[in-house]
C-alpha cells in the first residue's frame, strides 16, 4: 500500500509514518519544514524514518503551492492520503491569522482537488477538538454543535470538515476526519504545555499557567493515537469502511484531567517543583476539553491504554535523551 503522509516531519505525522513503515507500507512524506518551531527537531524526526528497512521517500513541498502539489500527485499512485500538514497553535492564530487561511484552508483545498483529479478514494485528515469551542457538555460528542469555535485555528478546522463533506459527496471519496484531543508524548511540539513546562522546570525557570490553572484537558498519548490510526488504515485496506462517505471521529483518552494535576505529575516525574506564575486566560483558549470517543473505539475495537504517569515519564525520558540532560 502506497500512502502519502503530509506534515510528515511533524509530531503526529512522524509517529504515524513510522508505524505505517513498520507495517510494510511504502510511505511518501511531504513537509515544508517551516520555522514555526525548531527546524532541527523536525529534521531529527525525519531521521527516524530514514532507515534502510523502510520504504520511505521525502520531498520538501508546501501544500499551499497549488501547481507543485498538483504535479506531485501526478507523479505518484497513492492508495491513501493521510493529511496532517497544517499551521498549528491556537494562540499563534491570533497573532498571524493569514498563514492559517493559506495553509489550513487553501492547502487543504489543494489536497482535496488532487485526490479528486487523481481518483484517490481514501483520505484521512486531521481536525481538532478546537472545533467544539467552549462546549458546556461534560463530554464532547461528534454530533454536538461545532458552529462556535473561539479561535481562528478552530474555525479553519471546522472549515476543513465542511470542505471534506462536500468533496466526499460530490466526488464519491471516502474521507475520515479525526478530532485530536491534546496529543502528547516523545518528539512532541515545543509550543505545547508539556514541552514548555519540562524545559522551564529543568532550567529552574518559572512556568506560566494560563487562566490561573483553571483548565481541564483530555490528554491523549501519542502511541494510542498511532494505534487508533493504524486500525483505521487496516479498515481501509480491508475495504470495511462505514456506509457514510464522510465520517468524523473524536480521538481522545476519555480521561480529562485538571491542568494543575497534570503539572503535579510532571513535577514528581522530574523530581523538581515548578516555579509558577499564574496569569489570566489567553484569547482563543478553551477552559475544558473532554472527549467521548466511543464512536471510533467501538468501530476499531481499541481504547487508549496509556496512563498519564507513564506517558509523562516516557516524554521526560525522551526529552532528557534528546537534549542530553
Amino acid at each position: 500500500m502506497q500512502v502519502l503522509v503530509t506534515g510528515v516531519a511533524g509530531f503526529i505525522g512522524m509517529h504515524i509514518a513510522k508505524q505505517l513503515l513498520e507495517n510494510g507500507c511504502k510511505v511518501v512524506g511531504i513537509d515544508n519544514l517551516n520555522d514555526y518551531y525548531d527546524i532541527e527537531l523536525k529534521k531529527a524526526r525525519l531521521s527516524q524514518l530514514n532507515c534502510k528497512s523502510y520504504d520511505f521517500e521525502f520531498e520538501k513541498i508546501d501544500i499551499n503551492e497549488t501547481e507543485k502539489i498538483s504535479n506531485f500527485f501526478k507523479k505518484h499512485k497513492f492508495e491513501l492520503v493521510i493529511h496532517l500538514a497544517a499551521q498549528a497553535g491556537v494562540r499563534y492564530s491570533i497573532e498571524n491569522p493569514h498563514i492559517y487561511i493559506d495553509t489550513n484552508i487553501k492547502g487543504f483545498l489543494n489536497i482535496l482537488e488532487s485526490c479528486k483529479d487523481q481518483n484517490i478514494n481514501n483520505l484521512i485528515y486531521a481536525s481538532s477538538s478546537s472545533v467544539y469551542g467552549n462546549n458546556s457538555d461534560t463530554d464532547f460528542k461528534e454530533l454536538d454543535n461545532t458552529n462556535e469555535p473561539i479561535s481562528l485555528y478552530g474555525a479553519t478546522k471546522k472549515s476543513n470538515e465542511l470542505m471534506a463533506f462536500t468533496y466526499s459527496n460530490l466526488y464519491n471519496i471516502n474521507i475520515i476526519g479525526l478530532r485530536f484531543f491534546t496529543v502528547y508524548g516523545p518528539w512532541g511540539r515545543p509550543d505545547m504545555a508539556l514541552f514548555k513546562f519540562t524545559h522551564a522546570i529543568l532550567q529552574d525557570n518559572p512556568i506560566q499557567i494560563y487562566n490561573n490553572g483553571k483548565m481541564i484537558r483530555d490528554f491523549t498519548y501519542i502511541d494510542d493515537v498511532v494505534e487508533s490510526v493504524s486500525r483505521i488504515v487496516m479498515k481501509i485496506k480491508e475495504n470495511s469502511l462505514e456506509n457514510v462517505k464522510h465520517n468524523i471521529y473524536n480521538i481522545g483518552s476519555e480521561n480529562p484531567m485538571p491542568l494543575m494535576d497534570y503539572i503535579t505529575v510532571l513535577e514528581k516525574t522530574l523530581g523538581k517543583s515548578a516555579k509558577k506564575i499564574f496569569i489570566q486566560a489567553q484569547l482563543g483558549d478553551v477552559t475544558r476539553t473532554s472527549s467521548n470517543s466511543s464512536k471510533l473505539y467501538n468501530w476499531i475495537n481499541y481504547k487508549p491504554k496509556t496512563e498519564i504517569k507513564a506517558g509523562i515519564k516516557n516524554f521526560v525520558n525522551w526529552f532528557k535523551d534528546y537534549y542530553k540532560i
